[in-house]
């Protein structure tokens, strides 16, 4: 905050001058809700539905709809607001404009890197919100658990029409691919740490195992499954 010279008015360009602790604010709201969660749900079926960059993906009706459903419906009813910023804006702003520019040619591929690592924070911290709170209830939550079995089909290296493909380096692959691999889910869904619950105490294992069996039903099961749910 030391301006020998005296502070510009950055402010008219659009910074906003706070504190530290709205800072973070700002940074949960970000990465627990508003756009880090779509772009892991974007990645995880990008890749499975062989899409290539994450502007082509907001073409496809189905995935723009799950991200809206994962932001507005299931996200902002606990998301960290910081005051500073409108995370209903915010969540405009990522879902109409950055994530539809073709000239941000991030790709699904890069994005599902470490996502076992991810996904406690970017979507375990919202699950813990319901939980938490005596207006909602965790089990209505739908989308969240479609990722989470999209990211489990992903895991077997193959995609919706039954190509394989490298999965995104990820320090617990070689741990979870079998249990992809073989069906059994159960014991990734009680990873905690994976997941910042332990799912299957929590009642959402159930719903999440549904939507995998769903994707396992021969080629086109991905796509047939978003359809059906989204």
């Amino acid at each position: 905050d030391a301006f020998p010279a005296g502070r510009p008015p950055l402010e008219q360009a659009g910074l906003i001058f706070t504190d530290r602790e709205t800072v973070d604010k700002v940074e949960k709201m970000k990465v627990c809700t508003c756009l880090n969660p779509l772009h892991t749900a974007l990645a995880v079926f990008g890749c499975l539905l062989g899409f290539d960059t994450i502007s082509d993906e907001m073409k496809n009706d189905t995935l723009k709809k799950l991200v809206e459903g994962i932001g507005y419906d299931e996200g902002l009813p606990v998301v960290t607001d910081p005051g500073v910023l409108d995370p209903r804006k915010f969540l405009d702003d990522v879902l109409k404009i950055r994530f539809p520019n073709p000239f941000m040619p991030d790709t699904p591929q890069r994005i599902a890197t470490d996502t076992s690592q991810k996904l406690a924070v970017r979507f375990g911290e919202t699950i813990r919100a319901y939980q938490s709170s005596p207006d909602l209830d965790v089990k209505a939550l739908k989308k969240i658990p479609l990722v989470f079995a999209g990211w489990l089909r992903y895991l077997r290296g193959t995609d919706d029409e039954g190509r394989p493909f490298q999965i995104s380096p990820d320090p617990l692959a070689d741990a979870l691919c079998p249990y992809a691999e073989s069906g059994d889910i159960r014991p990734i869904l009680e990873n905690e740490q994976i997941f910042g619950v332990d799912l299957c105490k929590i009642g959402l294992a159930d719903t999440v195992e549904g939507y995998f069996e769903e994707m396992l039903t021969g080629c086109g099961a991905v796509r047939r499954t978003l359809e059906k749910y989204v």
